[in-house]
C-alpha cells in the first residue's frame, strides 16, 4: 500500500484535470522530533521512499505498457523505418504530436476500464445501438485481420534475416503464442508480454551506433517540417495508424478489467498508460532516427532485410542481428495482443465470458476467435506476400479506421452518467476532441486522395 501512496503523490499533476478529482490517501507521518534525529534519519527514509517508488512503477507495469509497445509491431517498425528512409528526420515533429495523442487516448481507455469494470466493447454495446456496436467491432476485425497476418510475416522476416526460412519458424511461433494464452492466466501472460518488450531496446542501440546528426534531430523534434505532398500525407496517416491503433484501446481497457483493477488503483493504472505510451513513442523515434542516419532520403523500403542491411555501414555487422531481434520481439508481442484485442471486443459485444484466465470450455467464443485469428495469420504469412507493402498497407487501414474508434472512446469518456466525476473535464474534453478531429482530418485527406487517384484525377 505504501508503494501506491508514494506513486499517487508523484503523479498528482499532469492529467489530473483530465479525469477525476484527486483521491487523497494519507500516509502516516512521523511525529516531529528535534533537528538532530531528523537530520540523521531523513536520508535512509528518502532512499527507502525512492526504492518504494521504483517498486511501485515495476508493479504497475501492465496493460498500458503492453498495449502501447504492441503498437511498435512489425508493421510499425516497417512504417517508422520507411519514414526515416523517405524523409530522414522530417517526420520527428509529427511524431511528437502523435505521442501526445497516444498518451491521451490510452489514458482515456484505461480510465474507462478502471472506473466501470468493463471493456470498451461492452461499454459500446451498453451505451450505443446494436448497429453502432456492429460498426465498431466490424472496423476492429477488418483492421486486425491484415495486422495479424503482418505480425507472423514479421516473425518470418526476422528469422529470414538470420538465414532461417519462415516455414520453419512461423508454425512453431503460432503454436507457442496460442498456448501462452490458452493455458496461462492473465497475470502470467502479461509478464511474458512485458519480457518481450525488452526487445525494443535493440533500436536505441542501433540509433546510437548510427551516429546521427544530433543537431538536425533536435531541430526536427521542435520545428515543424510538414510537407503537403501525397507521399508525406500517406506516411503520416500510416504513422497515426501504427501508433494510435484501434486494437490498442480495446486491449488496454480490457486488460485493466482482466487483471481486476479497481477505481482506487486508477493513479497507478494511469501511470502505466502514460509511461507506456511515452516509452513506445521514444522507441519509434529511435527507429526513425536510426534509419534516417543510414539511408535517409533514399525512398521507401522494399523489405525488412533492406532496412537491416542499410544499418550495417554505420552500426557494424551486428546491425542485422539487432534489427532481427527487435523485429522478432515486436512481432511476437503484437502477434498475441492483436488477436486478443479482437477476442475481447467480440466477447464484450456478445456479453459472454472473456478472459485469458479462463479455459476453452468456459470461454469458447473468446478463445475460439483468438485461435482462428492465430491460425489465419500463420497460414497467410507462409504465402509469398510482400512483407513491407503488407505492413505499411495495414497501418494505412488502421489510420483510416482509428477516427471511428476514437469517436466512441471520446463520447464514452465525456459522459458523466457513465463516469461521474471521472469523466473528461472541460479542458481535457477540448484537447481530446482536437486530437480526434486531427486524426479524422488526416484520414479524410488520404481517403479523398485515394478516390481521386482511382478516378484518374489525383
Amino acid at each position: 500500500m505504501n508503494a501506491r501512496i508514494d506513486l499517487n503523490a508523484a503523479h498528482s499533476t499532469g492529467l489530473q484535470d483530465a479525469s477525476t478529482p484527486t483521491v487523497t490517501v494519507s500516509a502516516p507521518h512521523a511525529a516531529a522530533t528535534g533537528p538532530g534525529p531528523t537530520a540523521v534519519s531523513a536520508p535512509p527514509e528518502g532512499r527507502r521512499r525512492g526504492l518504494r517508488r521504483i517498486a511501485a512503477v515495476t508493479m504497475v507495469a501492465g496493460p498500458g505498457l503492453v498495449a502501447a509497445n504492441a503498437g511498435n509491431d512489425a508493421a510499425g517498425i516497417a512504417t517508422y523505418a520507411s519514414a526515416g528512409s523517405q524523409f530522414t528526420y522530417g517526420t520527428l515533429f509529427f511524431m511528437v504530436l502523435v505521442t501526445i495523442a497516444l498518451v491521451m487516448v490510452q489514458e482515456m481507455a484505461v480510465r474507462l476500464g478502471a472506473y466501470t469494470g468493463k471493456g470498451l466493447g461492452a461499454l459500446i454495446r451498453e451505451q450505443f445501438s446494436l448497429r453502432l456496436t456492429a460498426l465498431a467491432v466490424g472496423c476492429l476485425l477488418l483492421a486486425n485481420t491484415g495486422l495479424v497476418v503482418s505480425e507472423f510475416a514479421g516473425i518470418g522476416a526476422a528469422f529470414d534475416l538470420l538465414g532461417i526460412p519462415k516455414w520453419a519458424v512461423v508454425p512453431p511461433a503460432a503454436v507457442l503464442l496460442w498456448a501462452l494464452v490458452l493455458f496461462g492466466s492473465y497475470r502470467w501472460a502479461e509478464r511474458i508480454f512485458l519480457v518481450m518488450s525488452l526487445a525494443f531496446f535493440a533500436y536505441p542501440i542501433a540509433m546510437i551506433l548510427g551516429h546521427p546528426r544530433w543537431g538536425d534531430v533536435g531541430e526536427n523534434l521542435v520545428v515543424p517540417h510538414l510537407q503537403p505532398s501525397g507521399d508525406f500525407i500517406l506516411l503520416a496517416v500510416a504513422l497515426i495508424g501504427t501508433t494510435v491503433s484501434p486494437y490498442m484501446q480495446f486491449y488496454a481497457a480490457a486488460g485493466v478489467v482482466d487483471r481486476g483493477a479497481k477505481p482506487e488503483e486508477y493513479k497507478l493504472i494511469r501511470a502505466d498508460a502514460v509511461l507506456g505510451a511515452v516509452f513506445a513513442c521514444l522507441i519509434s523515434l529511435t527507429i526513425i532516427v536510426a534509419t534516417a542516419s543510414a539511408i535517409g532520403g533514399t525512398g521507401p523500403l522494399q523489405s525488412a532485410a533492406e532496412a537491416a542491411r542499410a544499418l550495417e555501414p554505420v552500426a557494424g555487422q551486428g546491425a542485422e542481428l539487432l534489427f532481427a531481434f527487435g523485429l522478432l520481439g515486436a512481432s511476437a508481442l503484437a502477434g498475441a495482443v492483436v488477436p486478443l484485442s479482437a477476442s475481447y471486443a467480440i466477447g464484450e459485444a456478445a456479453g459472454v465470458e472473456r478472459s485469458v484466465s479462463r479455459r476453452f470450455r468456459d470461454a469458447p467464443l473468446f478463445l475460439g476467435v483468438f485461435t482462428a485469428q492465430i491460425a489465419l495469420g500463420a497460414v497467410v504469412a507462409l504465402t509469398p506476400v510482400d512483407v513491407i507493402q503488407l505492413l505499411i498497407g495495414t497501418q494505412v487501414l488502421q489510420g483510416l479506421i482509428s477516427p471511428i474508434v476514437l469517436v466512441y472512446l471520446l463520447v464514452l469518456t465525456n459522459r458523466r452518467s457513465l463516469l461521474g466525476a471521472a469523466a473528461n473535464g472541460r479542458r481535457y474534453r477540448i484537447a481530446a476532441t482536437t486530437v480526434v478531429a486531427g486524426v479524422a482530418l488526416m484520414s479524410t485527406i488520404l481517403l479523398v486522395q485515394t478516390v481521386l487517384g482511382w478516378c484518374g484525377l489525383g
